[in-house]
Formats: C-alpha cells, structure tokens, sequence
C-alpha cells in the first residue's frame, strides 16, 4: 500500500514524464522529420501524421527493453538497497532525473538547438546519484563514454551519409539525363532502407509481446528477404509509376513553354559572379550594348526565366537546367526530386518507428521504474514492462511534435543547410545506418548528433558555403553543456526533496 508521500511522487512523476515526453517530441522528432520537411517532400502536417503513428507503434512495440538501461548504466541499483529508505530515495531519484532532462529539453527547443535525449538524462540520472551517493557511486566509465559520443557521433554518421551522397552523385546527379540511372538506384535503395530497419527491429526484439528471441541468422534471412521483396517491388511496380509521373510533370512544363526559344546555359555556382561577369563584358565588348533584365528565381521553382532585349527583338530563355537557389546551392532537377522523394519519405518513416522505439526510455524508463519501485517496493525488481505506459510516452511526444515541433524542424531541414530530396534521402540513410551499426557493438552513439553530422557532412560536400558554421558552432556547444546543465538541475531537484523529507 502507497503512502500519501510515495502516491504523491508516482502522480508528479507521472505529469512530468509526460511534459518530457512533450519535450522529447518537439525536439527529437525532428531527427526523423525534419529533412523531409526542410527539403519539401512532406509538408509539415504530413509529417506530424505520419510521426504520431510511428512514434506511438514504436514506443508500444519496441519501448519496454529499454526502461531500466539508463539507470543501470551510470548508478548501480544494489546501492539504494544499503541506503535508507532506497526504494523512496530512488523514486525521488527518478523523478529529480525526470525534472533535470525535461527543463534542458524544453530550453534546447525553445532556442530551436537540436540536443540528445538520451544524454539529458543520463546526465539527470548523474546529478540525484552524486547527491545520494557522491562520486564513488557514478558509473564513470559510462559518463565517459557519453562524452566520447560528442566526437563520435557525427564524424562517423557524416562519413556514412557523405559515402552514399557521392555515390549518388557520381552515378545519378552528374548524368545530363538523370531520369534512367535514378531509377536504376531506386530498388537498391528501398532494398538497403527496408533491410536496415528490419534488422535493427528483429534483432531488438518485440518484448512487449514476449515473443522468443531469434538467432542471428534468421534475423539476417528475415531482413534479407524482406529487402529483396521490397527491391523486386520497386524494380517491376514502382519505376514504371515514378518514371510516368515524371514524364508527366515535364511534358506540363515544356508545354507551357512550348512558344519559348531553350538554349543551353552554362551556370556557375554563384548568380551574382554570373551576372557580374556578363556585365564587365559587356562593357568591354565592342558589339552593340544589350540590355539584360535577370528574374531571379525562387529556390523551389523548377524554371526560371531570362529576357534578353536588344532593340526590338526580345529573346526569352527558360532555364531548365538545374536552378541556383537564392544562396547559391544547387537544387535537384525536377526527375531527381521526384524519384528521392520516395525513397526519403520510407526512410523518415522507419527511422520514426524505430526512434519511437529506442528514445521512449528517454521519456518514460524513469517513470517506468518509479512505476515499478512504488508498487513492488523492490529496487532491483524487472517486472515487465506496462504497455500503457509505453503509450502513454508515445501520446506525450506526438502531442510535442505537433504543437512545437516545427521549431527544430526548421533548424535541421532548413537553418543547418539547404536541403534536397537527394541529400536528405542520403542524411537519414546514412544516419540509420550508423546508429544500427554502432549500438549494435556496443558503441555510444546519438540520434541527433548522428543526423547533425550528416547534414554537415553532405552539406560540405555538396558546397562548403552552403553550411551555416556559426549555428552548428552553437548546436556544438549546446551537446557539450546537456550533460553538466541536466546534472544540475537534477542535483538541485534531488537536493529540495532530501531537505524537505
């Protein structure tokens, strides 16, 4: 039976997890979104739909086997059994951690800086254990590695993501005609997407269903086959449709400018090098003058137009090579937008499912164990996990996603650096891959510094100038103080209760 101060901590818990669940949503949701957002293949409200399904599946089916690995990887458990009155002191523990991650999460979003859940609370879970315990009853070598991850994290997922972008460049984007070799990558990309995530979810397990665990083997067989099924798919259903969409969309544009005169530009990087260029040529050229009239074009069009006067004869040339954004980047032609964006949207798709899955614990592992303690009275106790409680997480992030989400979402898909179906297809891709990758032997990695990095990365290479280095500097700093500032308010909150009680 609970008493009035143990009811009073399981119910403060409870609204506080969900307000970090909140929190959890707003901000690192936008790690499987917000490049599909920022590039245009999903508008936001698409986005958040598609998020709410698979953030709550996720959490619901593959959320419990991580409730209680926090808290066990940076305090030991037996410590609360040599202490007095543990089992209340953890739940104050839990709830101080609930307090430290939530308060850093909903500042981070606010200033619209994409950091790590899981480091919020592990550095939380830090600050009420050196309280209770001191130093000698932290996990050092837990900690340290989370600092390791600062490094590693978006060097490794930038490599991964930049590999695959240069592949697709060299084998589609450089082609004069994009179309074909697109589609021809289009398969193996599904194949690669769908083997990934069917991997990373069978070889998690479904341990809410307690469904028996499957060897290594007949979980590659599983991802395989699903990958070739989804590969043969694409390759005799999905090309034929995409490559007719595409021949549509350009037989609408050539014939709206069927009146019009093309005539093969060469485009520098730059627009304005481009004009003042033409200008100082002219002014030396010893022809007739021309006057110019340049439209600029905005980055989302598909066409752009030029007017060339020269007495009475007015020349128009459409420009329907690919279009210069208003900073200069490149934008994908129309064909290569058409095709990635496809591929992007299964990508964001999956990595939603199984962030709803791993980043749960970030929200609700803490309330899960006060959940456990108060009812069991034993600190060491692993019931299963309660799957209305994993849904009560997976609501708590939706509901974050869909009323502040856009915040983070424009700092990833579009502040960080432009992005297109193409670099976006390759940042999440490369993202999956790294986080499968690394978790699976036993290296500390994040979501959202992996899919920092990759944006950086591909941003790099694709253009250097395109990258916007005075916010990443800031998003930087921002991953360097999550742990000491979460740390600390979680040391204050475990503070106020032990003075208190």
């Amino acid at each position: 039976m609970l008493g009035e101060a143990e009811l009073l901590l399981v119910v403060v818990g409870f609204l506080i997890a969900f307000v970090s669940a909140f929190g959890l949503g707003a901000n690192d949701v936008a790690n499987s979104f917000g490049t599909s957002v920022g590039s245009k293949v999903l508008t936001l409200r698409q986005a958040c739909i598609l998020a709410t399904i698979c953030e709550i599946a996720g959490s619901v089916l593959l959320g419990g086997h991580v409730s209680a690995t926090i808290r066990g990887g940076i305090i030991d458990p037996l410590r609360f059994n040599e202490t007095e009155n543990g089992p209340v002191r953890l739940m104050q523990g839990q709830v101080s951690s609930l307090i430290g991650a939530c308060s850093w999460m909903l500042l981070a979003t606010f200033l619209r800086i994409p950091v790590s859940a899981t480091h919020s609370i592990v550095g939380a879970t830090a600050g009420f254990g050196l309280v209770l315990f001191g130093t000698e009853g932290i996990q050092w070598k837990g900690i340290f590695k989370i600092v390791g991850s600062w490094f590693l994290s978006p060097i490794l997922s930038g490599l991964v993501s930049s590999c695959i972008y240069l592949i697709i460049k060299y084998t589609v984007l450089v082609k004069e005609h994009s179309l074909e070799p697109a589609l021809n990558t289009l398969p193996f990309l599904y194949a690669i997407t769908v083997f990934v995530n069917v991997f990373s979810v069978l070889f998690g397990g479904f341990k809410i269903l307690n469904l028996p665990e499957m060897s290594i083997w007949a979980i590659l067989g599983a991802a395989a086959g699903c990958a070739i099924l989804a590969g043969l798919t694409v390759h005799f259903i999905g090309r034929p449709i995409i490559r007719r969409k595409v021949h549509e969309r350009l037989s609408g544009q050539k014939s709206a400018c069927s009146s019009k005169k093309f005539f093969n530009l060469a485009c520098l990087r730059r627009y304005r090098e481009r004009i003042e260029g033409f200008f100082n040529h002219e002014r030396n050229a010893t022809g007739p003058t021309v006057a110019i009239k340049i439209e600029t074009v905005p980055p989302g069009s598909d066409a752009g137009e030029m007017q060339v006067t020269q007495g009475t004869e007015e020349i128009t040339v459409a420009v329907t090579s690919k279009v210069i954004g208003r900073d200069g980047q490149v934008c994908d032609k129309p064909e290569e937008a058409e095709v990635f964006a496809f591929a992007q949207i299964l990508t964001a798709t999956f990595g939603s499912f199984v962030h709803g899955g791993n980043d749960v614990a970030n929200a609700i592992g803490p309330v899960m164990g006060l959940w456990m303690v108060a009812t069991t009275g034993d600190v060491l106790m692993k019931a299963a996990p309660k799957i209305w409680i994993l849904f009560y997480g997976g609501i708590g992030i939706s509901i974050g996603l869909w009323f502040w989400g856009r915040k983070v979402m424009q700092t990833i898909g579009h502040d960080l650096t432009e992005i297109t179906p193409t670099t976006g297809m390759c940042i999440e891709l490369g993202a999956a891959v790294t986080v499968l990758i690394a978790s699976k032997v036993g290296l500390p990695i994040s979501t959202t510094h992996c899919l920092v990095g990759s944006v950086v990365f591909v941003g790099c290479f694709r253009e250097r100038q395109s990258v916007n280095w005075r916010l990443f500097i800031g998003i930087a700093f921002a991953w360097m103080v999550t742990l000491p500032v979460s740390c600390g308010i979680s040391s204050l909150a475990m503070y106020l209760f032990m003075v208190l009680s």
